[in-house]
Parts: structure tokens; C-alpha cells; sequence
């Protein structure tokens, strides 16, 4: 038994979302693409491949014209134009052509790198997503975001590339270790932030079912995560608009992801950046100051960081400035007026970036005192 929503693009159905607790029904849902006359191209990351790439690889053998899998090295390192280069000469040397199909099989890293090459192969082939971490299924495999890092500046080439399916087995989420499983709970947080006052009660009032993976709640958590998404990117596909609201603490997160050579997991930096963002969001007199404090300390219970003692606060904003969110050399900076409700401010200076930066910061002399 699956559940099910579909995104639409243009106000009209795009590509479906399926909930469900295995990988059994990905067989029946693929053969709706006519994966009987199709190559397919499974594209996983070293981890995945270990973990999901034979169950997955065994299910769809025999039901395609072809089936491969094709892995590299799990990481934000691999997520370079080196890796899709080598995607590419692969699928040439399999005779891939328009009318086959990739899946993306893992997280954030895997989709993002597998939908990009899917976007510029052949000048686009139909593409799959199976995303496997918490990050991934509750965000960044719905919206057609794609793309790459260049010389580590996050995401810097890519394309907007819709998928076919997105196929979700919660399941899979009891399989990840703790801090990667609590590093995807920043972005489900965000999205309560953003959009959602409720939901995000609802996150904090289901903290032990949640900390236990619990399958009834694991479930409705994607599915009212993914809506706020759907709702979002269904009104701005590409960005000119609300969308930008997804990147609440993005803009200071992917700057200490940078600076920390992404030693730190993407959703741990993302935290960071949130909190950071909701300092700017009570200087500018939006949240009060005990708003502010209790946006912060909830990421605690979920074991996110709140403060870090291994960044330069000056190289974090000058890092701000190569963000891919400027526009006209003003950063599109996202603040809360309250909970549930963010809005787009073009007015953040470097001061402020500095001093919420600051905030987080956490030194030698704070440890002292």
C-alpha cells in the first residue's frame, strides 16, 4: 500500500511523489515510464550501492532493455563535473540514448549530481528519483533543483530538470546513523519555520516518537514536509519568486560548509545558518528576543548544532558574497516575521551577516569564561 501526491508544473500533473515502506512496488511503478524498451541506469554513491544497490538492482533486473549500476565515492567531494564526466562515459559506452532512463539511488549528493546529468546527456534523458536519506526525501529530491559544486562553491552549475517519479521508502530512514538522520531533521524543521507553524508544533510535540523512528510518524513527517515543498515549488518552479524561501540559512550555512572543507554534514551547517538567520530576523525587529531563543534552542533536542568554534566570522561573510542567491551584489537573505511565515529581505548588510555570525560563534575565550 502506497501513498501518493503529484507535483504539478504549470498547473498541470508533472511527476508523481510514492510513499510507501519498500522498495517491492518500484517494479509496477517504473513500467508506467516503459521501462521494458528503455536502458536504465542505476546511479548511486558508495554507500548506497552497499547498502540499497542490490535489492534494487535485483527487483528491476529483467524488466528494462538493459540494467547497470554505476556507483562512486560517497561525498560532497564527488559532487564535481569530474564525477558527472565520468557518468557520461559510461552511458556513452552503454549506447545510452534520449529514451532511456538514470535513477538517482541515495541523498542529497546523488540526486542532485544524477538529475544534472540527466539534464545535459543527450541534452536531457528521463530520470528517477529514489532518495534514501531524510534530507533527500524530505526535500531535495522534489523541485528539480540540480546541480553541481565548482571548486566547492555549493551548487554553482545546474538546471532545473524535473524527475518522472519520485519513489520514497521510509523505511530506509531506520538504516541511517544517528547524526546523519538528524543533520536531513534541519531541513524538515525549515520547512515548519517557513511555512508551517503547525507542523512545526507538531515536530516538537512528536520529538520521542520521532527520535525513535516511529513508521507511522516517520511517514507523516515526509508527507506534510513534502507539502510545504510542493506547495512552494508548485507556485515558483524556477526561482523568481517565493521559492527563494526554501533557502532559509542557506546563505551563512553553505558558507561554513565551505569554510569546515564540508567536514560538517550539510543539514549540521544548514542549522547553523537557521539560527543565525533568526538572530538577523530579532535585530530587524520581526521575532522578539524570546522568539528567537526558542527557534534556537529546538534544535537542540534534535542534536543540530547551535554554535561553532572552528570558523573565522570575517571569512564566513566574504564567503557570503560568491553565494549563487545574489542579485545586483545584494544577497536575497530569508527571515522569519514569525514563526510559520518567512519573507525575502534585501536589506541584510555584511554588518548583520558578521554580527549573527558572531552569534554562533563560539571561541577559545567564550570556553574560559
Amino acid at each position: 500500500m502506497a501513498n501518493r501526491m503529484t507535483i504539478n508544473y504549470d498547473k498541470k500533473p508533472c511527476y508523481d511523489i510514492v510513499f510507501t515502506n519498500s522498495f517491492d512496488l518500484l517494479p509496477d511503478e517504473l513500467q508506467s515510464l516503459n521501462i521494458a524498451n528503455r536502458r536504465v541506469a542505476i546511479i548511486a554513491d558508495s554507500c548506497t550501492e552497499k547498502m540499497f544497490g542490490d535489492t534494487v538492482y535485483r527487483l528491476l533486473e529483467g524488466h528494462c532493455q538493459k540494467l547497470i549500476l554505476h556507483s562512486f565515492p560517497a561525498g560532497e567531494a564527488s559532487k564535481t563535473l569530474d564525477t558527472v564526466k565520468q557518468i557520461y562515459k559510461v552511458l556513452i559506452e552503454e549506447a545510452f540514448d534520449r529514451k532511456d532512463l538514470l535513477i538517482a539511488l541515495g541523498g542529497g549528493v546523488v540526486g542532485d549530481l544524477t538529475g544534472y546529468t540527466a539534464a545535459t546527456y543527450l541534452r536531457g534523458i528521463d530520470f528517477v528519483q529514489i532518495p534514501t536519506t531524510l534530507i533527500a526525501q524530505s526535500d531535495s529530491s522534489i523541485g528539480g533543483k540540480t546541480g553541481v559544486d565548482l571548486d566547492g562553491y555549493k551548487n554553482m552549475v545546474g538546471a532545473f530538470y524535473m524527475p518522472k517519479l519520485v519513489y520514497m521508502n521510509v523505511s530506509v530512514l531506520k538504516e541511517l546513523d544517528d547524526r546523519q538522520f538528524y543533520a536531513g531533521f534541519a531541513e524538515v524543521m525549515k520547512h515548519g519555520l517557513i511555512k508551517d507553524a503547525t507542523f512545526y508544533e507538531w515536530l516538537l510535540e512528536n520529538m520521542y516518537e520521532i527520535h525513535d523512528r516511529e513508521d507511522t510518524i516517520l511517514e507523516e513527517m515526509i508527507m506534510r514536509s513534502c507539502t510545504v515543498k510542493k506547495l512552494v515549488v508548485e507556485k515558483d518552479p524556477k526561482e523568481q519568486g517565493d521559492r527563494a524561501l526554501l533557502n532559509f540559512g542557506h546563505t551563512i550555512g553553505h558558507a561554513i560548509e565551505k569554510a569546515m572543507h564540508f567536514e560538517m554534514l550539510h543539514g549540521e551547517c544548514i542549522a547553523l545558518g537557521m539560527v543565525a538567520a533568526a538572530y538577523i530576523s530579532w535585530k530587524h525587529n520581526w521575532l522578539s528576543m524570546e522568539e528567537y531563543y526558542e527557534v534556537r534552542d529546538m534544535f537542540v533536542p534534535f542534536n543540530l548544532p547551535i554554535s561553532i568554534d572552528s570558523i573565522d566570522p570575517d571569512e564566513i561573510v566574504k564567503l557570503t558574497r560568491s553565494d549563487k542567491k545574489m542579485e545586483s551584489g545584494q544577497i536575497k537573505f530569508v527571515l522569519l516575521k514569525k514563526v510559520g511565515k518567512a519573507v525575502i529581505d534585501r536589506t541584510v548588510t555584511e554588518e548583520d551577516i558578521l554580527n549573527a555570525v558572531r552569534e554562533i560563534y563560539f571561541s577559545d575565550e567564550d570556553a574560559k569564561e
